[in-house]
């Protein structure tokens, strides 16, 4: 279910970002597994802390990127994450 400029993301327990210093990388740590993400959904799942909705989201990567029209990829990133299991919509 893609998710809708009102919603707020935030990562799903027991899952936390940390960033890597040595590899220059955002890491997801899971249970039993590690993530390594791009710098683009490293800032996107840093941005899913409850307080974000999907659409201040966008306007803050459209900002930092100097694009507009993200909020539909932003959109299915966060649907393919839930998949995952890495966010989940705040309640």
């Amino acid at each position: 279910m893609m998710w809708t400029a009102a919603e707020c993301p935030v990562l799903r327990p027991p899952a936390r970002l940390k960033y890597d210093e040595l590899r220059e990388q955002e890491l997801l740590l899971l249970p039993e597994r590690v993530v390594r993400l791009n710098s683009t959904a490293g800032t996107i799942l840093r941005l899913c802390d409850g307080s974000h909705t999907v659409e201040s989201l966008t306007r803050e990567l459209e900002r930092l990127y100097d694009q507009t029209g993200l909020q539909e990829q932003i959109a299915a990133f966060l649907t393919r994450a839930a998949e995952e299991g890495w966010v989940e919509r705040w309640k």
